[in-house]
């Protein structure tokens, strides 16, 4: 990150529904909105929306729609999908659906891909799992094309395109920025090469450090790569232990679904939690007082010096008033020490 440039803060919303705490998806879609537009007005500078498919808590499987919804009514934050699964997606529809987007908010639309894990997504899909890197590679070079208007003739693998032209083209100028997801060598190597930034969470120095080397294999420059990252989980809190133990066993939930998911796919990168105390041991959902939130947040980006900083918003099955107080707290304390 440049030494005069302000780091940026995002929120990153999945509109998760367990059954265990469910209520009706009206309410969760529309608290989260209000949630968003009163965070443009207090200090957050973007806002990402997940994406998975076919699970049972209703893990958001449209992230296109609800940038629009975002875009349609708030007026300064940057809007992103964080990550849109590529394979499951045809790229002339993205193209077409990201400049809508990007029109609508007059240019704050920014797009951000990966290529999926899930087993179930790709067997419930049709798609051979081992194809989602080449399949995600020809997608992003056609969406790149149609974007900087390009009349495009393309016939990969996967996808044939034939003469066609965007109209319209997204407002931004030469087209909304592309950001790559991921968690391996091989999706630092894809935002090298095709996107124009690296989207990652958790600890991120050693990938970090293969994005730079894999710019500079790809001729780009380093001198200011946009990266965006943060811890799993960063609450500021007046009372630590009590807003803890209100949220713990949903973030437990959420954590043991993603390690399911992860050794499905042969991909061991979250240990299963036992129970809460052996989630308090792991020091993976962290609630602090402010100083100790502006701490690691500074020891974060001095390792990673990054564009933008975000963390999970809100512990799937809690209600988005839930953490306002601490998103409250977190711009009345926190964001300014960084402004």
């Amino acid at each position: 990150m440049n030494k005069n440039e302000k780091l940026r803060f995002g929120l990153w919303y999945d509109f998760r529904n367990p059954t265990q705490w469910q209520r009706p998806f009206t309410e969760i879609y529309a608290e989260v909105l209000e949630q968003i537009t009163w965070a443009e007005n207090n200090g957050f500078d973007d806002v990402w929306i997940q994406e998975h498919h076919f699970q049972d808590d209703g893990f958001c499987t449209s992230v296109m729609p609800i940038t629009a919804a975002i875009a349609a009514r708030t007026k300064k934050i940057r809007i992103g999908t964080g990550v849109m699964l590529m394979p499951f997606h045809n790229p002339i529809r993205v193209a077409e659906d990201g400049a809508t987007v990007d029109i609508i908010s007059e240019g704050r639309f920014q797009l951000g891909v990966g290529t999926g894990y899930v087993v179930e997504e790709f067997e419930k899909y049709g798609i051979p799992k081992k194809e989602r890197g080449a399949r995600a590679d020809e997608a992003l070079q056609i969406i790149r094309r149609l974007w900087e208007g390009e009349e495009l003739t393309y016939k990969g693998k996967f996808y044939e395109v034939n003469g066609a032209k965007l109209a319209p083209g997204p407002f931004q100028n030469p087209r909304p920025p592309i950001l790559v997801g991921g968690f391996s060598t091989a999706g630092v190597r894809r935002a090298a090469f095709y996107g124009d930034g690296f989207l990652g969470t958790g600890p991120l120095k050693e990938l970090y450090e293969q994005y730079i080397q894999e710019l500079k294999n790809a001729g780009k420059s380093t001198a200011d790569p946009w990266v965006a990252g943060g811890y799993f989980w960063l609450i500021a809190s007046d009372d630590p232990d009590k807003t803890w133990n209100e949220a713990a066993g949903h973030v437990l939930y959420q954590l043991n679904g993603y390690a399911k998911w992860f050794e499905k796919a042969g991909m061991p990168l979250l240990p299963y939690i036992r129970d809460t105390e052996h989630l308090r041991e792991l020091g993976m959902f962290n609630v602090v007082d402010v100083d100790t939130c502006i701490k690691m947040i500074r020891e974060y980006i001095e390792e990673v010096p990054l564009k933008c900083f975000y963390s999970f918003t809100v512990p799937p099955g809690l209600p988005a008033q839930w953490i306002q107080p601490h998103l409250e707290l977190f711009a009345d304390k926190v964001i300014p020490v960084f402004r």
